[in-house]
């Protein structure tokens, strides 16, 4: 998926408005191009080792291959801006205004076990905002993608949050029960999940980019990286929903993550604040 000038879409249609970040779109979109043809061959053939870091958490070649990949193309075409991946850390000046943020593969475990939800993630900051998101799920045969100003996309299409308004008739999506009891937030998740017309517990992107499309209307994490939720945050944020982390905070960067399409999204909060 090649984009120049305003976004244009497989089909030929313009797919966004003309945003002053749609070149950085147009790279984004090229880097989970890339990426995909590095993570989805490993994953068809199930060739990859599988390491585990100081957390426990699965570490594979194909999500390093990705993120060095990325780096490189990077490097090369924005070399004064800074980027952040989950495997490598940051790289560039700490002072830079702009900021790419990378995590290569969300949803390693799925990988791992050869189930088809995990995604690339790539986001880019400017001046600590998130401009540009992109998450690209190749085993789904998906794309998400956002520009600041210029609206949120499905596969091409325009995508936007539902119109749900009660509690009650909510479609929650949550992350692994046990993070939330780890977190002493096992009873407030009970609580909301009771309250809820439906609950499952998706995890990682998938949850959330659902919140995006108007499929699900609330999503929930206890416990997150700044990687995990960079290009999410943007993406739930211009289909017209709501993304802040536990405290209500509108930052990717709080350690925590809640979309939502907006309209309960405090009582949401409200229902898991700490008892």
């Amino acid at each position: 998926m090649r984009l120049a000038g305003p976004a244009i879409g497989n089909n030929g249609a313009v797919v966004s408005p003309r945003t002053p970040h749609d070149d950085d779109l147009a790279l984004a979109l090229e880097l989970a191009d890339l990426a995909d043809g590095i993570t989805l061959p490993h994953y068809r053939n199930r060739s990859f080792t599988v390491k585990h870091k100081d957390d426990r958490s699965e570490v594979t070649e194909a999500d390093r291959g990705a993120e060095s990949a990325l780096r490189a193309m990077l490097t090369e075409r924005r070399p004064d801006h800074a980027v952040l991946g989950e495997e490598e850390g940051l790289v560039g000046p700490a002072d830079a205004r702009y900021r790419w943020i990378i995590d290569p593969i969300d949803g390693t475990s799925n990988f791992v076990k050869h189930v088809p939800i995990w995604a690339t993630l790539i986001a880019l900051e400017l001046d600590g905002r998130i401009v540009v998101g992109v998450c690209s799920a190749p085993a789904l045969g998906r794309r998400w993608w956002a520009v600041r100003g210029g609206g949120a996309f499905a596969d091409g299409r325009p995508i936007g949050v539902s119109d749900v308004t009660e509690l009650a008739d909510v479609h929650l999506g949550y992350s692994d029960i046990g993070s939330f009891v780890r977190h002493d937030l096992g009873p407030q998740l009970t609580d909301l999940a009771a309250s809820v017309w439906r609950g499952r517990g998706l995890g990682d992107f998938w949850m959330h980019v659902l919140v995006a499309e108007g499929s699900m209307d609330a999503a929930v994490e206890p416990i997150v990286n700044l990687w995990d939720v960079a290009a999410i945050q943007i993406i739930v944020e211009e289909a017209g929903g709501r993304f802040t982390d536990l405290a209500g905070r509108a930052t990717p960067d709080g350690g925590s993550a809640v979309s939502t399409n907006g309209r309960v999204h405090d009582e949401v909060l409200a229902r898991l604040a700490s008892r």
